[in-house]
């Protein structure tokens, strides 16, 4: 159960540490919930995201549901953890591990992804950071 529709988006939000470590445990249980409308709603309107970070972002809402659902599609389930959380202001990194499953096995990725939190708590921005080095198969 997502727990994105109870979250008060509103400028009355402050961002602290605890507030972005709060939107960290959102952002990971809403993604293991494999929804790409509630994982969406996580960032604003105008938000900009890439996974990984080279590749061209996918801008806006619809985009970026656009982009989860395509992943989810392709695999058969995921589960993503953040391993370390680390605020700076109105930043987060995260330190995370993902595996994914399909049919012929699993694809493990570790990496960095880096948010830039609005005044309402929801993200601004996202941006993966890997590469092949970091991506493993079972």
């Amino acid at each position: 159960m997502s727990t994105v529709a109870s979250t008060p988006w509103g400028p009355d939000v402050s961002v602290t540490p605890e507030s972005l470590r709060s939107a960290v445990d959102r952002y990971v249980e809403t993604i293991n919930g494999r929804d790409p409308d509630a994982i969406a709603a996580l960032f604003t309107e105008d938000a900009v995201q890439a996974d990984p970070a080279s590749s061209p972002p996918n801008v806006g809402r619809e985009a970026i549901a656009g982009f989860f659902a395509a992943g989810i599609a392709a695999s058969d389930g995921w589960v993503f953890r953040a391993t370390a959380v680390h605020t700076c202001g109105p930043t987060v990194a995260v330190d995370f591990e993902i595996a994914v499953t399909m049919g012929t096995g699993t694809m493990g990725v570790a990496g960095i992804e880096v948010f830039e939190s609005a005044d309402d708590g929801r993200f601004s921005s996202a941006r993966a950071y890997w590469d092949d080095a970091d991506v493993t198969f079972t």
